[in-house]
């Protein structure tokens, strides 16, 4: 008998997207506490900083193309249970280790583990799904994910405020808890999941690397954008006088709603063609970072910053479902694997990119006003490519 996959399957495989919001969101409000408390470790800074918070991004570029590997060779269902479980032991594992070497091995382990998560959670959606509802299951991965950074960034504040800096990794814990829905209600699937059966005979199928590489360059881009704030929050709110931990997850989680607004406004967008998407996606996160480069006080900044995570929460869900189109199930997983490493790259790079940027423009906030040009750029060039590319242009899009 053929089981038809309905809400509850799209629920839970957006669930565990919020595991891997906790990689980097978990950590936005206290790694100052976590700097104070190794700060007699030599180089503690840079550790912390590349080894800690930045890890899992690392391992997620490395190891994403690995994982949707696997997933296509070996199967879906049974390696993300798996990479959950190894998630929750890893994960809490700073919570008992007092080595500074010793937690960054286990961020390493973090990073692994979300790569499989994001990778082949999506592309489940793809297998369980398609047409408009494979779009709206994939947008909301964006959303819940948005959500979960509203309720993590300020919940590690308090528990960081209340129990030290170890406290917060308790909740890694939480990924045990999805492990039980996703083996109860997530099946293998079949190539037939969306109708289309696979024909034994088929040559294999080629990989389209021109297509998933350009769309992965401006992913990488439309990243950058997205951690900019989510990496950087604590320090822009530094800068202009906020220091005590829960207040800046407060004002930080007021800024990201942005992002799930914009993600339910992606359902409606999504009407236009891509380049006029993209324009309206890029110009609203560039509109933000020129408020945000001139902010005077906390307030002006939360405003810009708000009107940023729109476009944000816009353009993932634009790069996401435009990977995803036209990629057959037998390469699905790779695809997918690619798409997540190259967004994950865009998360490493931001803060570099920050800390280029601001050296040369004298600080942070006016860094964001540099980003700002960048944004106002693509939104042009996006532009230029909805009124001359073309009936011709749209068409490959969506292929």
């Amino acid at each position: 008998m053929t089981r038809s996959p309905g809400f509850l399957q799209g629920i839970m495989l957006l669930l565990p997207i919020t595991l891997a919001v906790m990689g980097v969101s978990l950590l936005t409000t206290f790694v100052p506490m976590i700097n104070e408390h190794f700060k007699d470790v030599p180089h503690y800074a840079y550790l912390i900083q590349g080894g800690i918070v930045t890890m899992p991004s690392i391992w997620i570029v490395l190891f994403s193309p690995v994982a949707g590997w696997l997933a296509d060779r070996f199967g879906r269902r049974n390696i993300l249970i798996a990479a959950m479980i190894v998630y929750a032991f890893v994960g809490i594992a700073p919570t008992f280790l007092d080595s500074l070497y010793a937690i960054i091995v286990s961020r390493m382990g973090v990073g692994i583990c979300e790569s499989i998560v994001m990778t082949v959670s999506t592309t489940l959606i793809c297998d369980y799904f398609d047409g408009k509802s494979r779009e709206r299951w994939l947008a909301g991965q964006t959303a819940t994910a948005s959500l979960a950074a509203l309720i993590i960034i300020p919940l590690g504040g308090v528990l960081a405020g209340r129990y030290g800096w170890r406290g917060p990794f308790y909740v890694y814990l939480y990924s045990l808890l999805l492990v039980a829905g996703v083996a109860a209600f997530i099946w293998e699937p079949k190539p037939t999941t969306t109708g289309a059966p696979r024909n034994e005979a088929r040559p294999e199928v080629a990989f389209p690397w021109a297509r998933m590489l350009a769309l992965c360059g401006l992913t990488l881009v439309a990243a950058v954008m997205f951690y900019s704030i989510i990496t950087q929050n604590a320090n822009a709110l530094a800068a202009l006088g906020v220091h005590d931990a829960q207040r800046v997850g407060l004002l930080t989680m007021m800024a990201s709603l942005g992002v799930p607004i914009g993600t339910f406004a992606y359902w409606i967008a999504s009407r236009l063609r891509i380049g006029w998407l993209l324009c309206l996606d890029f110009a609203l996160i560039g509109i933000g970072f020129f408020g945000m480069g001139r902010a005077m006080d906390p307030g002006d900044y939360v405003r810009s910053a708000f009107i940023n995570q729109l476009g944000c929460g816009l353009v993932l869900p634009t790069m996401l479902v435009w990977t995803t189109r036209g990629l057959p199930f037998e390469i699905r997983g790779r695809g997918n694997g690619m798409w997540q490493g190259a967004f994950a790259i865009g998360q490493f790079a931001s803060g570099m990119v920050l800390q280029f940027l601001g050296e040369q423009s004298g600080g942070l906030l006016p860094a964001f006003s540099r980003l700002s040009v960048v944004c106002f750029a693509v939104a042009a060039a996006s532009i230029l490519g909805a009124l001359f590319g073309g009936r011709g242009a749209a068409a490959a899009a969506a292929n």
